[in-house]
Formats: structure tokens, sequence, C-alpha cells
């Protein structure tokens, strides 16, 4: 289990679809106290600036909303309708609904247990989830006044099929709101596809760092909820998940191999 986890992203396109929905599946058997909303390696900026004001009961998850709310504060979101795809657990979409005021806010995932669960877990109003695919969005073109994805668009099984969708759902002059992990050398790539897709990069920042100072400091809740919560036989795979210290994961990230950026994206065709 450890070793698929760890190279999920280089199995054969066709395959990953069906690999993650049977982890989502794995995830709420395992959750049964639907303690986990949040799937993502978090962020911690380097020197305390930019800390956010929470409520009481958002701050065990507050290294991960920092990831959210770097990505999504880069433009003012209130009042517009906003569509997430890959939306997981939906801790991210619940932070960004009630705290950066959108009009809407549509996640969309492909699993269909976890759209029940989030629909079940994140009763807010404006907020609702879908299951849907992310190469091929069921929605009209031009419906969207922003896009998000969150460490999510690297496994999808095309990735450029991906970033059309979002250009054609976006509204014109709709921003697309990304942040991912990409391999050293394939961060030109990356971009060429964004701007091929008809987008144009309005910022971008390497927040390796703070990723890697988030999973110092997250880790014993990870680990603990790991040891908690996961039969044996699974743990080493959910840490791996998890990128907890110790893993390829961490260390691709400690090392510089892998590389998380933040691209602040309008449309442009």
């Amino acid at each position: 289990m450890r070793t698929l986890v760890e190279k999920y992203c280089e199995v054969p396109s066709f395959i990953r679809k069906p690999m993650w929905r049977i982890w989502h599946n794995i995830i709420t058997k395992v959750d049964k106290g639907e303690e986990v909303t949040f799937m993502n390696y978090g962020y911690t900026s380097m020197n305390g600036e930019g800390d956010i004001s929470l409520n009481e009961k958002d701050e065990i998850n507050r290294i991960c909303i920092n990831l959210y709310h770097t990505v999504a504060s880069q433009i003012d979101l209130t009042g517009k309708d906003v569509l997430e795809v890959g939306s997981g657990r939906g801790g991210g979409a619940a932070y960004i609904k009630e705290y950066l005021k959108p009009r809407t806010y549509t996640g969309v995932d492909i699993s269909k247990n976890v759209i029940e669960f989030c629909n079940k877990m994140h009763r807010i109003p404006g907020l609702t989830f879908r299951q849907g695919i992310a190469e091929k969005l069921d929605f009209e073109d031009n419906s969207f006044d922003a896009v998000v994805n969150v460490e999510s668009a690297r496994c999808y099984t095309d990735v450029n099929a991906f970033f059309r969708e979002v250009n054609r759902v976006l509204n014109p002059d709709g921003h697309f709101l990304f942040a991912d992990m990409i391999k050293r050398d394939d961060n030109g790539k990356v971009e060429d596809e964004l701007t091929n897709a008809g987008f144009r990069i309005l910022e971008k920042k390497n927040i390796t760092k703070n990723v890697v100072l988030a999973l110092d400091m997250d880790h014993e809740r990870r680990n603990t909820l790991i040891q908690s919560l996961v039969p044996n036989f699974l743990k080493g795979g959910f840490l791996e998940f998890a990128g907890a210290k110790g893993t390829q994961r961490y260390n691709s990230f400690a090392s510089g191999e892998m590389q998380y950026w933040v691209f602040l994206l309008n449309k442009i065709l």
C-alpha cells in the first residue's frame, strides 16, 4: 500500500480514477468519527506573517486551512460564484464559504462516497457538493467567477483537458486559483500547459519551504490520527499520503526534488 501511494501519480492514467475512489472509500471506513475534513499538506508562514483569525472549532485544522487561505485569498471572492474541482472531504470548501464569503461555492469530486460525506458534514447555505470528473465538468460555459484547485490536478488522467475545462466554465476574465506539487524539472512544462489552455499567469509563488515547515509542525497530529484510526497494514500508506516525516513524499519536498507552487491566473481566451 505504501509503495502504491508513493507512485500514485506515476501509474498509468487509466488506473488513477478507480484508485482514487478506492482510497476515498478506505478513508471513509477508517474515519468513523468524521475527524478528517482536510487532506492537503498545509502551509505555515516562515515568520508568523499573515496569520488568520479562526473560530475555535477550526483551530485544530489551522495548518491545512492556511494553505486554502493562501490559495483562495489571492483575489476577493466576496459575492462571487466559485467552483472547486477536487474538493475532497470538503474542509477547504467550508472554510472558503464561511470566511471568504462567495455568493455560491460548488465542490466537485470524483468519489460518490466523499460527496455524500461532504453534503452531510458541511451544511452551510450556498455550499453544495456534486460528483463529477475534472476533465469533463458538467457546467455551462462561463458559469463561474473563480475556480479553485488545490493539490489535485497532477494526478488527473489528462491535466490539459482539465485546464481547458476550467477555462471554459470561467466567466470572461475569471480567475483560476491553482496550487499543486510539481517536480523540480517540470515547472516550465506546467506553465506552458496553463498558457496553452488560455490563461495568463498573474502571480506564482514557490511555497515549498512553507509546506515542509507545515508538515513538521503538524506531524504529531497527523501521526496520532493515523495511529489511532488506521489498521496496522494500512498505516504505511496513510503516513505516506499524509507526508509524515521520513516518508518519500516528505523527503522529496525537503530535498527540493518536489516543489509546491501556487498560481493566480486569469482567463484570456
